[in-house]
């Protein structure tokens, strides 16, 4: 190599190390300079996300009503576990277990697109969907933003931000093949910017009613829609508890139909199915401060295994 050429290298090399510096300097900028505060909240949640169990295969649901067979592209939190994220990481009221929550795989509660399935069953008798063709599904929406209302006054004077039923994010459909019915609301949720998606599935069985809500915000409709076949191919009823294993001598029949189910006032009575149909995914001030923290800790998490 000549003695020009190698000049000319070194020069090159001289001019780009203000370059790297530049960069290096962005990148560590780009940091998160984090509070006290938020640095004690790091540490919340990444015990709390060590703490949690997450499960995959076949699950047995509490009651012995129904089962699951839960994917490797998902996990199962117990109802103690869920408990935690629907009240301690995402904000919502006091309320009785649930029978788990559902999250797929390279997803935590913590993200901020992160949707859950939460999971429960009301045995209340046999539903008939005979009425299915004839439910007015635009007044019944109005009924429903009247109670979303009540329900409102009731968080504000126990502490808890208000909420408001703004509208269908997808008309209620009901499958008369499976059994299954669906819908999804849009909610306002206090100050928030994004709104809340609370995305509802119902399958009939012979005793009562399997419930599987989708908790998310607006923008993660989409993906809901492309996972809710595999969310529904998951959950069955046990022998016993099947609709088509209905006996009308033996069997009670529940004194409601589709609409009531729907609009979420024959389960009223109920309590946690009642608080289940407002549950809402809400983050803490914390989180979008020190999201690049919050990124580096749950992508260890997630590859130290499901």
């Amino acid at each position: 190599m000549t003695f020009s050429r190698i000049v000319g290298i070194a020069g090159l090399i001289f001019a780009l190390l203000p370059i790297c510096a530049m960069a290096q300097a962005v990148e560590e900028a780009a940091e998160p300079q984090l509070s006290e505060e938020q640095q004690q909240y790091l540490a919340w949640a990444q015990e709390t996300w060590d703490r949690i169990e997450r499960i995959s295969g076949t699950v047995e649901l509490p009651g012995g009503v129904a089962s699951l067979e839960v994917p490797e592209s998902f996990y199962y939190l117990n109802p103690q576990d869920s408990k935690v994220v629907l009240e301690e990481i995402w904000g919502n009221p006091e309320s009785e277990l649930t029978m788990g929550m559902l999250f797929p795989v390279g997803s935590t509660p913590f993200d901020g697109d992160s949707w859950g399935v939460s999971i429960e069953y009301s045995e209340e008798g046999y539903i008939r969907d005979d009425d299915a063709a004839d439910i007015d599904y635009s007044d019944l929406l109005q009924d429903m933003k009247a109670s979303t209302r009540e329900e409102s006054k009731y968080r504000v004077e126990n502490g808890y931000e208000s909420i408001s039923l703004v509208g269908w994010a997808e008309a209620p459909y009901y499958d008369a093949e499976q059994k299954k019915l669906y819908w999804a609301k849009e909610l306002t949720f206090g100050s928030m910017d994004t709104n809340t998606l609370n995305y509802n599935i119902r399958v009939l069985g012979r005793k009562g009613v399997l419930v599987l809500n989708f908790i998310a915000g607006m923008t993660e409709l989409e993906d809901i829609k492309q996972n809710r076949d595999t969310v529904l191919s998951m959950a069955s009823f046990n022998p016993g508890y099947k609709y088509e294993e209905f006996d009308p001598e033996v069997d009670k029949v529940a004194a409601y139909g589709l609409g009531a189910l729907v609009a979420g006032k024959a389960l009223a009575k109920t309590g946690v199915l009642a608080g289940l149909l407002l549950f809402l995914k809400k983050f803490w001030v914390l989180i979008p401060l020190a999201f690049g923290a919050l990124f580096k800790l749950f992508r260890r998490g997630r590859k130290s295994g499901e």
